[in-house]
């Protein structure tokens, strides 16, 4: 069945079940068809799931089909429609950023709670390997009095990331630099404040990843070598030790695998107050310590 030739949103949800069973898992299907005709049809999903016998126009049809055929190449749907949504608010994506995934959210839950809990009115917050800018953006949107940069190696994601602060409405100020091998001529000032994601995906794990994100999202902000797969911990926890005030704090997400691992790095540099927790999944996920 062609979807140029659909009437209703119960043969595109059917037409997509079929087409992408090789490339998706049923739960997933579901969810990425329910976000694309919601989007190209601009009906809420409460609406789509109540009224399955809605008639698409021509266009929508067409739109639809389209979707379709680039989603059969493993494609995520967020850079086929050019943007996703984290933590509430609406972020521009394309394959020169990672797209923001959810646990990713639970790491701003984490900071946002931990601010109230330290009471810290206002600070400094430094976010590294921003990407998008997703966490940055939303910090800065949720504490708005607190001063935040960013930075990243790819002039391509600070370009996006600076695009998600405009569309958002928030100041950030972003920083090129390789926390790998940071220039003496860069100055970041301290910070309360020091949150990453960075790069932590083996290629072991690699093996095991979804083609959709191995084939589409950028090399740079996932993978790390196997005989050193904490290079990025290593690199930012020192930099934490000269860059973190007086008890200040410092946030990671993580490979589930090396958890232990990277408690046992922060432990060593005398950081305080580790906790590793799980997410969402039940996977070790995120980090906190205290300088």
């Amino acid at each position: 069945m062609l979807l140029c030739s659909m009437k209703t949103i119960k043969d595109v949800f059917t037409d997509y079940r079929e087409s992408l069973s090789e490339v998706y898992n049923r739960s997933e299907i579901e969810a990425i068809t329910l976000l694309t005709v919601s989007e190209i049809c601009n009906l809420s999903k409460a609406k789509i799931k109540a009224f399955p016998e809605t008639e698409l126009n021509q266009q929508q049809g067409d739109e639809l089909s389209e979707i379709l055929t680039q989603l059969k190449t493993g494609k995520p749907i967020q850079y086929i429609l050019g943007k996703t949504e984290f933590y509430g608010l609406t972020f521009k994506v394309n394959p020169s950023v990672l797209i923001p995934r959810p646990e990713t959210e639970e790491l701003v839950a984490w900071a946002l709670s931990s601010v109230g809990s330290e009471q810290l009115a206002v600070g400094s917050i430094l976010d590294i390997g921003t990407g998008s800018g997703c966490i940055a953006i939303s910090l800065k949107k949720n504490l708005p009095d607190f001063s935040v940069s960013a930075i990243d190696i790819s002039p391509e994601a600070l370009q996006t990331a600076k695009g998600n602060a405009e569309l958002n409405d928030v100041n950030v100020k972003f920083i090129e630099a390789d926390i790998l091998n940071l220039k003496s001529d860069i100055e970041i000032p301290k910070s309360e404040i020091i949150i990453s994601n960075p790069p932590y995906v083996t290629l072991h794990d690699k093996t095991q990843m979804h083609t959709n994100v191995t084939d589409f999202e950028p090399h740079m902000a996932l993978f790390v070598p196997e005989d050193d797969p904490l290079v990025f911990y290593k690199a930012i926890v020192d930099f934490a030790l000269s860059h973190l005030v007086q008890n200040g704090l410092l946030f990671f997400e993580i490979n589930e695998n090396y958890g232990e691992q990277i408690v046992e790095l922060l432990s060593n540099k005398s950081f305080k107050n580790i906790e590793l927790r799980k997410d969402m999944s039940g996977r070790d996920r995120m980090i906190k310590a205290t300088v």
